[in-house]
């Protein structure tokens, strides 16, 4: 059995489609969701599929002794960021080596780092004029965005695309490549 934990920071609809893919995989577990936003709607979501959530503040997060030990103490196996914006602490990332994903509404190296998220990735694309966008999947490092990439698709900018239009193409290709490309490479770690 494969024990996930998805990190997560907002709404969660990534992280609900996760949960969802999941429910039907036999030999993997969404463990638990974990939240940096005591508010934040992805609580619900979690809940709504019986998945146990936790909420931590930044000192729980960087402490080794608290949510490191967490993840240990339940076996998760594989950590998934779905629209999480902390940087994962060495702590972390050292006892989880390509074992952490995380998915970026942007390809990657270009539009990525501290700061780029969401709407202000959306914005610098039809800044610059672009004439593709899309995700790219790769696995999690000490710095923001510079993990190895593990995969990427594109989709068009039109020459009419808000940021809220270019969101939505961009989450089509999240909803569609993530949980597979998430399985493919939990498959890949050893047991």
């Amino acid at each position: 059995m494969k024990n996930l934990a998805i990190f997560a920071s907002g709404s969660g609809s990534n992280a609900e489609n996760i949960i969802r893919y999941f429910a039907e995989k036999p030999g993997f577990r969404v463990k638990k969701v974990y939240c940096n936003v005591p508010d934040a709607y992805v609580l619900e979501r979690a809940k709504k599929y019986n998945v146990p959530t936790q909420v931590f503040n930044r000192a729980e997060f960087r402490n080794p002794d608290i949510i490191l030990r967490q993840l240990q103490e339940e076996g998760t196996d594989f950590i998934i960021l779905a629209g999480f914006l902390w940087l994962v602490p060495p702590c972390i990332t050292n006892a989880y080596p390509n074992r952490i994903v995380n998915i970026h509404p942007a390809l990657l190296p270009a539009y990525g780092g501290k700061g780029m998220y969401g709407h202000h990735v959306h914005e610098a694309v039809l800044a610059a004029g672009e004439k593709e966008s899309g995700i790219t999947i790769h696995y999690v490092n000490e710095h923001y965005d510079s993990g190895d990439i593990i995969f990427q698709a594109t989709c068009p900018v039109l020459p009419d695309d808000t940021p809220d239009t270019l969101a939505a193409r961009v989450h089509e290709l999240e909803y569609a490549h993530f949980p597979r490309v998430i399985e493919e490479a939990a498959l890949q770690t050893p047991a």
